[in-house]
């Protein structure tokens, strides 16, 4: 059973940072590329930052020069570090990812998600 499981959320001030991870729980999946998503209090979720297997990556306009989505091949890991929050970051954040095994090939998978909470 292949899970993704993100970790990092918390309580911060605004303009601290924050670093979230999103990882698969399994020796035998490799995280191919992944997208992060968010959901503030009354708001619909939204695409926050992607990377391809490339490492080519996207950002929303709201988080260009404050975000920085990466990944660490060696620890099967994407990154979304996050600087300069602001409150209107407030959300939960959650990883979609596409996971390769070799039983399956490469499907795509979400995480529970991780809450961040920025105050002013």
């Amino acid at each position: 059973q292949v899970q993704l499981v993100e970790s990092g959320g918390g309580l911060v001030r605004a303009g601290e940072s924050l670093r979230l991870s999103c990882t698969t729980s399994t020796n035998t999946a490799s995280l191919i590329a992944a997208t992060w998503y968010r959901q503030g209090p009354g708001k619909q979720r939204e695409l926050v930052a992607s990377i391809r297997g490339s490492g080519r990556t996207t950002y929303a306009d709201s988080v260009k020069g404050r975000f920085t989505v990466s990944s660490d091949n060696a620890k099967n890991t994407v990154y979304l570090d996050m600087n300069s929050l602001k409150p209107e970051d407030t959300a939960d954040y959650t990883c979609s990812a596409d996971v390769f095994t070799a039983l399956s090939g490469t499907r795509n998978y979400w995480g529970q998600g991780t809450r961040v909470t920025v105050s002013s």
